[in-house]
């Protein structure tokens, strides 16, 4: 799945735990998407450690003996990373490293480094500084030869409790720096969103890498970035689209993804205003993803947390042209698990009974984008009579796939 032969790329090895929450068919989705997690921040991964424990071990997350393993194996292949699959405390940050003696990211500090990677603007880099800083100040205590060396700190002598107390105030006066600039920037985004009129405004949401960006470019005839990696795009992106000669704008926004740290929710505040205060919403999902349902399920459970949940919505599901299945044998008797169920099967299932407007496409070679069009139109037709009961004569349905139709 991944080139390990890009260079520059860490050496790293990934570990997670079977538990009473969480099977092993559970544990093995979260670590493949942490692999790619790790690849986008710039790390290959050399070997997966699981184990099956009731709950984490509060010291070290892992068991004794588990740890003695890993700590082998990262001696022999000279790995410098050790990623673990789920948030670690502050205790187990610092006995992990005082154990392995290498560099231990958890999942969290590791998609925030992605994040810091990814953020282009001052307003992204701001959100994610943030974000960062309130991850950090917790675990000030094992984190303080990074810090002295910031503040031009000689030497490995440790700091007296004096020094991490004057870091401390200076990372709280950092948040509340940061906290008043986003606060200035969140009002102006605010009074863009309502300089931009009563234009019906549409707003792409979904589970990060499902092809959003894709999506945006082909409706706007736009160049947002896309890259099969994850969170590929932080900066909220608003474009006026055409279909038909019906206008509305459109937004690309940041991806959700499972156990999002609860520090990027709140300092994306302003980017999920966008989602907040959208018309329309259009949920797409990567089809071929085996895991797809897990992702629509994480993806509404963020919705109804930003209380967006009962917005009118499209369910747009991409990449049928990477959609594969494992075909049964006419006389295999087996229950049908999610790996050979077709994707015409796939459409009979609950999709069939969905509440929303549904419809099967592929970004990238825009097969069945006539439909989907079609489906957008009459959405933002029905908000648009409702906001402009007089002027719907005005609009008629057409498909075009001329630039000047169909992006701006």
């Amino acid at each position: 799945m991944l080139d390990k032969k890009e260079h520059n790329y860490e050496k790293a090895v990934l570990v997670g735990l079977v538990t009473k929450d969480q099977d092993e068919e559970k544990l093995k989705e979260y670590m493949d998407e942490l692999e790619f997690l790790a690849y986008t921040a710039g790390a290959t991964v050399e070997k997966r450690f699981t184990q099956k424990m009731s709950q984490p071990d509060s010291k070290t997350f892992v068991g004794s003996g588990k740890a003695m393993e890993i700590r082998d194996f990262v001696k022999e292949h000279e790995i410098g990373t050790v990623i673990f699959d789920d948030e670690l405390s502050p205790s187990q940050l610092k006995n992990l490293e005082r154990e392995l003696e290498v560099k231990i990211l958890d999942r969290t500090n590791l998609i925030l480094d992605i994040f810091a990677q990814r953020a282009q603007t001052s307003y992204a880099r701001t959100q994610v500084e943030l974000a960062q800083y309130e991850y950090l100040l917790p675990r000030l205590t094992r984190m303080w030869t990074h810090l002295e060396r910031q503040r031009g700190g000689i030497g490995m002598r440790g700091p007296g409790e004096t020094e991490i107390e004057t870091d401390r105030r200076i990372i709280r006066d950092r948040i509340s720096l940061l906290k008043e600039k986003l606060k200035t920037i969140d009002k102006q985004m605010a009074t863009q969103r309502n300089n931009r009129g009563k234009m019906v405004r549409v707003s792409l949401v979904g589970y990060t890498n499902v092809g959003k960006s894709t999506l945006m470019n082909s409706l706007s005839k736009s160049e947002v970035f896309a890259e099969n990696k994850l969170f590929a795009t932080l900066d909220t992106t608003v474009r006026k689209v055409v279909i038909g000669n019906l206008p509305f704008l459109l937004t690309d926004t940041v991806g959700f993804i499972r156990k999002l740290p609860t520090q990027l929710v709140e300092s994306f505040k302003s980017t999920l205003d966008e989602v907040r205060e959208a018309d329309l919403l259009i949920h797409v999902v990567d089809i071929s993803h085996e895991s797809f349902e897990d992702h629509i399920d994480s993806v509404n459970q963020i919705l109804q947390e930003i209380d967006a949940h009962r917005k009118p919505m499209i369910m747009v599901f991409n990449k049928i042209d990477d959609f594969s299945y494992e075909k049964k044998e006419e006389d295999d008797l087996t229950p049908s698990t999610r790996k050979n169920i077709s994707l015409e099967e796939w459409k009979k299932t609950w999709m069939a009974k969905s509440k929303y407007p549904t419809v099967f496409i592929s970004a990238l070679t825009k097969e069945n984008f006539p439909e989907m069009k079609k489906m957008i139109y009459d959405e933002v037709m029905k908000i648009h009579i409702s906001r402009f009961p007089y002027n719907d004569f005005l609009f008629e349905y057409f498909d075009n796939d001329d630039e000047e139709n169909n992006g701006s």
